[in-house]
């Protein structure tokens, strides 16, 4: 199985990207975690990415590619793998279609974690209060909100024209949300 999960800040991606990950028994491959990894470890790679994010920059596509690369080459990915926050440009769909058809492969669904925006908003809020993040006051969640849907509608539209897109409403308990969208990945696989 490779998957690709999908969704704006607080819909819940890390959370169900575990449960479908051991669902389907591939690795949950988090571009963030091995981020973090590599700057905690203070790896070439780290010390590079850290500069990177310390002024302020996205990491450039041309190096999260290379990480991506580099992890789903590990034996581990054999049997599939479940991407979580890649790709997130149209860049990075066009090297990750290209990188997989180079190995005569491709992906098996890509899930989208749909909530309402107010209801992202207020979840990101009590979490902030919760954890106690100054940096997630309501302005910055909303511009956040705004650009993940700026960045993702040509993504989306990609996978939906491509007959990959799996739409899960994210709305509800975890077990819910869980359910619905191990039946409509069922449903999607089989097909």
């Amino acid at each position: 199985m490779k998957l690709l999960i999908m969704g704006a800040p607080g819909a819940g991606k890390g959370t169900q990207a575990t449960a479908l990950a051991e669902r389907y028994g591939v690795p949950a491959i988090s571009t963030g975690d091995i981020f973090r990894y590599n700057i905690a470890n203070k790896t070439p790679l780290g010390v590079k990415v850290k500069a990177i994010i310390d002024a302020g920059e996205y990491v450039p596509d041309d190096v999260t590619e290379e990480i991506v690369a580099a992890r789903l080459a590990e034996p581990d990915c054999d049997a599939g793998f479940l991407l979580d926050g890649f790709p997130r440009t149209m860049h990075q769909v066009h090297f990750l279609d290209t990188y997989l058809s180079g190995r005569g492969e491709q992906l098996d669904a890509v899930v989208s974690l749909l909530v309402e925006p107010e209801a992202l908003v207020q979840r990101l809020l009590a979490r902030a209060e919760i954890e106690g993040r100054a940096d997630d006051n309501e302005d910055t969640i909303r511009r956040r909100m705004e650009v993940y849907a700026g960045q993702t509608a040509p993504l989306l539209f990609h996978y939906e024209n491509k007959r990959l897109l799996v739409e899960v409403e994210g709305t509800g308990t975890v077990e819910e949300v869980r359910q619905r969208m191990f039946e409509l990945v069922d449903a999607r696989v089989e097909a």
